[in-house]
């Protein structure tokens, strides 16, 4: 299935991690190995998807967008052939054996501390088992990457791991690493003061490598973009 249009992306220049395909049939088969650990399949899409978010409630936060709830929405033909994209992407990632939702995201909960764990901090994705994460943002802001070697984990940061060790009471050792491992504080890190983080573009359907036991290849670093002041919301789907 190669789409009702292709669109673009260019990888960052000398970043050999990132393949760019042509279909969905490519965006799936492609192996994570050697080196590689995120694919994006670029895409022009039809319909107006501005339109779809202008007809979902006014709110705070996230909204996750039900089949009837789309269908129901009294939109124009071009509304009704970009919700006609978002059924289709759903069902594409159904037939491969993932569960994705649809979301209309206004913005997301943040969280403090010396490790930030929401989405807007860079982070990585985990698994206990093989699996990998598919994200396409329709309109608004979209995700963004960092490059593996343009990256720290924040507990690698020594001013960063003292403070979290303060919080543990001190003590180093299996408990402490259990403590990270747990509140998921080693998923995160920091961009390098010369890091160029790049967009992942509005319309492509990206698959990204997760950290699960038996993965070969760095899991993608990303994160979802910092909300502005009357920023359209993000029509996103996520797996």
């Amino acid at each position: 299935m190669s789409g009702p249009g292709l669109g673009r992306f260019d990888p960052p220049a000398g970043y050999s991690r990132i393949r760019v395909v042509a279909s969905f049939e490519a965006l799936v088969a492609v192996p994570f190995r050697d080196g590689c650990n995120a694919v994006c399949w670029p895409r022009a899409l039809p319909g107006d998807f501005d339109e779809v978010v202008r007809h979902l409630a006014p709110g705070e936060g996230l909204t996750t967008l039900a089949a009837a709830r789309l269908r129901a929405l009294p939109v124009g033909s071009a509304g009704r052939a970009a919700i006609d994209t978002l059924l289709g992407d759903q069902q594409l990632l159904r037939s491969i054996g993932h569960a994705p939702v649809l979301e209309c995201v206004r913005s997301y909960e943040r969280d403090s501390g010396p490790v930030p764990t929401d989405v807007y901090s860079f982070h990585v994705d985990r698994a206990t088992a093989p699996t990998d994460t598919y994200l396409c943002t329709y309109t608004g802001p979209p995700s963004e990457g960092l490059r593996n070697d343009e990256a720290r984990r924040c507990i690698d940061v020594p001013t960063v791991r003292a403070q979290l060790l303060a919080q543990f009471g001190g003590r180093d050792g299996p408990e402490f690493a259990a403590h990270l491992t747990e509140n998921c504080l080693d998923l995160h890190y920091r961009a390098l003061p010369t890091a160029r983080p790049f967009s992942f573009g509005t319309g492509n359907l990206w698959r990204l490598a997760v950290e699960h036991p038996g993965s070969v290849v760095p899991a993608c670093i990303h994160r979802a973009p910092a909300p502005d002041a009357g920023h359209t919301p993000r029509l996103l789907l996520i797996s």
